[in-house]
């Protein structure tokens, strides 16, 4: 067994209810990892789960906004990076300085701090590209003497790094079987995830209210402003707001629908909400954005539209909420466990950390 340093992003806690899709991922990681007996040290914003017994130098300041009114997923509150970096150094000071009693540092960091410092820590580093090329990470992976190795949520997500210079493996996201479970359906329309501008959210409100149906909505509020402009006005008719949800509660609401709606409004790195819809019974009406074909694969019962066509993602969802009884879900939740199977990605993920212990890849 081996005792990983895992660094998480610097904006959210990673704890339930799940600020995003990242957090969700990296908080499956950490309790998958435990749970296969390695000794997992979180280095993560303060209010995270799973530091009790870590490191100080791993818990990193939290993000707070002297007007809840200005927060967004896309900035941060003034000084705050100027506190959150040094702090990281610091956390990557720790590792250094106690090379000999870890293993590995698995990276998830959307700053190039771990990226450039890869080298030097004396513990080998293996980084997972969340985002699409974004310039100071992209510089980071180009001018570090060795950056570590690296991967990409998903192979479209590659070709985009591999375009600026940088090359990836792919090692999709993967869900938990045992808290996405099967659902029995219903009537309604679910989006769920970050209520940001470009998660698409109104456009979801514009398709469910062309099919008749309910649309329920949960997920963190990342943009206020977008929120009150776009989703308020059409609360309470024909909109129900539900707030961000603990995952247990989320996969009910999920495995409750007729259609999950996913409504990228940029290309979307990967596309989890697809997978755990998938892996509750419940079909998807996609945008075609990004991974999100990539993630569909060939499933039945995934409709994808082009980006933006709200007229076109009612039409899908309204032919999925109708054609899908039982035997479907059954059939969508295993090709989507095939594929997405946490268990499955933790045997490939160990032969990653072993590879990279023992210097040696394919």
């Amino acid at each position: 067994m081996k005792t990983i340093a895992v660094i998480a992003p610097l904006r959210h806690p990673i704890r339930e209810p799940h600020a995003g899709g990242l957090e969700a991922m990296v908080w499956d990681r950490v309790r998958m990892l435990r749970a296969r007996g390695h000794r997992v040290l979180l280095c993560a914003v303060e209010g995270s789960q799973f530091q009790e017994d870590g490191p100080a130098e791993f818990r990193l300041p939290a993000v707070v906004w002297p007007d809840e009114r200005d927060a967004t997923d896309s900035t941060f509150p003034p000084g705050h990076l100027e506190r959150a970096l040094p702090a990281l150094e610091r956390a990557l000071d720790f590792i250094q300085q106690h090379a000999d009693t870890i293993d590995l540092v698995d990276n998830h960091s959307l700053h190039p701090q771990p990226l450039t410092r890869a080298a030097g820590l004396g513990v080998p580093v293996v980084t997972t590209l969340h985002t699409p090329p974004l310039p100071r990470l992209v510089a980071a992976a180009r001018s570090a003497a060795h950056p570590g190795r690296l991967f990409a949520v998903s192979a479209y997500t590659a070709a985009e790094w591999r375009e600026h210079g940088v090359n990836a493996l792919v090692m999709p996201n993967a869900i938990d079987a045992d808290r996405w479970r099967l659902g029995p359906g219903g009537q309604d329309l679910v989006w769920f995830g970050r209520i940001v501008p470009e998660k698409g959210v109104h456009l979801a409100v514009q398709a469910a209210r062309l099919t008749g149906r309910t649309l329920r909505i949960a997920g963190r509020v990342g943009d206020i402003g977008y929120f009150q402009e776009h989703i308020r006005p059409f609360l309470g008719h024909g909109v129900t707001y539900l707030g961000p949800l603990g995952q247990p509660a989320l996969a009910d609401l999920v495995g409750g629908s007729a259609c999950a709606l996913v409504t990228p409004l940029w290309e979307e790195p990967f596309g989890l909400v697809v997978a755990e819809a998938l892996a509750t019974g419940t079909p998807v009406a996609a945008f075609d954005a990004g991974g999100i074909g990539e993630v569909a694969g060939s499933a039945s019962a995934v409709r994808l539209v082009p980006m933006g066509d709200a007229d076109a993602l009612a039409v899908a969802a309204e032919q999925l909420a109708s054609t899908r009884g039982t035997h479907h879900r059954l059939h969508t939740r295993a090709a989507a466990l095939a594929r997405f199977s946490l268990e499955q990605r933790a045997v490939e993920l160990e032969t990653v950390f072993d590879r990279a212990g023992a210097g040696a890849w394919v």
